[in-house]
């Protein structure tokens, strides 16, 4: 690594205050024009997909958040209308919330709830974490992200006694999603225990006509937004499923939008070295050799950007990790991406990265300002916490480097709305034209409704575990015996795992007594 590399693969974008060091990823000098062809036709095919051509050919959708902040560009008025209309709305609902307009029965909401999973949360949390402030934030926001009663109860907890004063959303594009709906039943429950009208409390982020829309309708819940089936859940963020709730909260969502906005037009660019893009999705297949060779770490050397890993997660995995190309052939195609923050992760698996197997490459991402404050503290004579901060960044680099670790660099010029909106444009883009480099649809999921179909089932054989159980009451069954009696005699396996889950919580009347070997355990009512 050198200053004419440095100087020969950094790449600047005055306008964004955004740059980009390709310089310690080895590609050779061909690499690009090499790919140029290639990069060219990914273009060619994000044009067109954002000029509303059928981008999901599997599902038979379009494929249109980049509409959601140039609505302009939405292939039809009726879209455009849709798009602009639904801002306001927020805005607007928003403002009387803040105003206490509209309020809960002990007056203005203080409290923020909102109950979602996936792409309806991973979102929204980093949003609210990276530009959250305790002391200002008109809502203080808590999550339902999962269907683990423990963790419920945890989130509730902090809200005893302000339950009055909470302002629940509900988000669900199906509104069938079984995290989101226990969710929902679980907060309906507590609001009832509090002696409160849930109804008064809640709003609903769901698809026009779905399951959750008719409940909000029949209910008269306060309000409802809407989520359409061309924007995807991993990509929603600047819908009313983000939008939303980072409004409540009291962020600037407009300049969300503009910094969104503004990475668009920048990654639009066909010229392959104006655009960071497609920069950074050359550098994923060389670093990856086209196919998920290595995985990706996410290393922010910024507090506010812990999250992004886990929202980058869902983003990349969820859009690459793909069994079929789009001719049908099986690639089992994927990047892994894995992270949390620098300069924490020097003092946990960074030692793996630098010593153990070379199987990834690192994306860190620096941030110039360090704080909002016009003085910093000096920890040492004319050395500040940030200074530190950013010697571990460069220091770690370098120390990859040493032992032949790749990495490559963003850095911001803080961690605001404008910032954030342009990082997530950002990667939306390079998933896209990624995906268009290898060949596959970025924009469905088969793999996700396939657990989904799982998990189903397994419900279902708990029912009838529980049916076989309580036909024969104090009788005594193994596992396997209980399979048999409910019909799925080669679901043994599945079934032990049920009955001990059932036999550890004492309110389903499930007792098991142990036996060895383990397998010959039973299980009463």
């Amino acid at each position: 690594m050198n200053w004419s590399r440095f100087k020969t693969h950094s790449y600047h974008y005055p306008d964004l205050g955004v740059s980009l060091d390709l310089s310690r990823l080895p590609f050779p000098d061909d690499f690009l024009a090499a790919k140029e062809a290639a990069v060219q036709q990914a273009f060619a095919d994000m044009a067109a997909l954002e000029q509303g051509a059928i981008a999901n050919p599997d599902e038979k959708r379009m494929v249109g958040h980049y509409w959601l902040r140039a609505p302009q560009l939405a292939p039809s008025p009726e879209l455009t209308h849709e798009i602009t209309s639904t801002l306001a709305a927020i805005k607007d609902f928003s403002a009387q919330v803040h105003a206490g307009t509209v309020a809960g029965p002990k007056g203005k909401f203080k409290h923020l709830l909102v109950i979602g999973i996936g792409g309806s949360a991973l979102g929204p949390q980093f949003v609210a974490h990276a530009l959250g402030q305790p002391r200002k934030d008109k809502l203080a926001v808590a999550f339902f992200d999962n269907t683990d009663p423990d963790g419920i109860d945890y989130v509730l907890a902090g809200l005893r006694g302000q339950l009055a004063k909470t302002l629940v959303l509900v988000i669900s594009k199906s509104g069938g999603t079984a995290e989101t709906r226990n969710g929902m039943l679980e907060a309906i429950a507590a609001f009832r225990a509090a002696g409160l009208d849930h109804a008064k409390h809640f709003v609903a982020v769901t698809g026009v006509g779905s399951k959750l829309d008719a409940t909000a309708v029949s209910e008269n819940w306060l309000a409802r937004f809407p989520m359409w089936d061309w924007v995807g859940g991993r990509t929603s963020e600047l819908c009313a499923v983000g939008l939303l709730p980072a409004a409540l909260q009291g962020l600037d969502i407009s300049a969300l939008l503009d910094g969104a906005a503004a990475m668009d037009a920048v990654t639009r660019r066909t010229t392959t070295a104006e655009n960071p893009a497609a920069l950074l999705a050359l550098m994923w297949h060389f670093a990856t050799d086209g196919r998920g060779a290595k995985d990706m770490v996410v290393l922010p050397y910024k507090d506010r950007l812990l999250l992004f890993s886990r929202y980058l997660q869902q983003l990349v995995m969820e859009s690459l990790g793909k069994e079929h190309d789009l001719k049908g052939h099986v690639v089992n195609q994927g990047i892994a991406v894995y992270g949390n923050k620098g300069s924490t992760d020097q003092h946990a698996y960074v030692q793996q990265l630098r010593d153990g197997v070379n199987n990834f490459f690192v994306t860190f991402i620096e941030v110039l300002k360090d704080r909002d404050a016009k003085t910093s503290l000096e920890v040492e004579p004319g050395v500040t916490a940030g200074d530190f901060l950013q010697g571990f960044y460069l220091g770690t680099r370098a120390a990859l480097s040493e032992k032949d670790r790749h990495s490559l660099t963003i850095t911001l010029p803080d961690v605001s709305p404008r910032t954030l909106g342009m990082l997530i444009a950002l990667y939306e883009r390079v998933v896209g034209l990624y995906a268009s480099l290898i060949g596959i649809n970025a924009y469905h999921q088969p793999g996700v409704e396939a657990g989904k179909k799982a998990a189903g089932g397994v419900i279902a054989l708990k029912l009838k575990l529980a049916a076989a159980l309580a036909a024969a009451p104090g009788k005594p069954f193994t596992a396997e015996e209980l399979a048999t009696a409910a019909g799925a005699p080669d679901q043994a396996e599945v079934a032990f795992k049920i009955l001990e889950h059932l036999a550890a919580n004492k309110s389903t009347g499930v007792k098991k007594r142990a036996k060895t070997p383990w397998f010959t355990s039973t299980y009463r009512v």
